[in-house]
């Protein structure tokens, strides 16, 4: 998922770079105009606690007027971690470029599409 937004984002002529939680921090919000965060649920649908958690706590007091995208997959429940994900990236400030794009499993060619999608409306 993450490397068709990269490419949606590359297709449009924007400079992106992918990096993942563990290589991502706060400090480099401000190096972009843009940014799509990407995660799967873990557990009882929250996101990944170990690496990306920790690196989102760090960076949700900095999203004020930020344009971000989120996206990811989950492998049971309904997608409520997503929309838990939305709210409080809302409530920090960002702005949502576009609709997260979210999967059950292993992404089909519809949600690598509009991965594409989201990474184009981000450049």
């Amino acid at each position: 998922m993450a490397l068709a937004v990269l490419e949606g984002a590359k297709e449009k002529g924007a400079e992106a770079v992918l990096f993942t939680a563990a290589e991502f921090s706060a400090s480099m919000l401000g190096e972009y105009d843009a940014i799509a965060f990407g995660c799967s649920a873990m557990g009882d649908e929250v996101l990944e606690e170990d690496e990306f958690q920790p690196m989102w706590d760090s960076c949700e007091d900095s999203l004020n007027g930020k344009n971000i995208a989120l996206f990811g997959s989950y492998g049971w429940g309904d997608g409520d971690w997503m929309r838990s994900w939305e709210e409080s990236s809302r409530k920090a400030g960002a702005v949502m470029v576009c609709d997260s794009v979210i999967c059950n499993e292993e992404p089909d060619e519809e949600a690598i599409s509009a991965c594409r999608a989201l990474g184009a409306a981000l450049a």
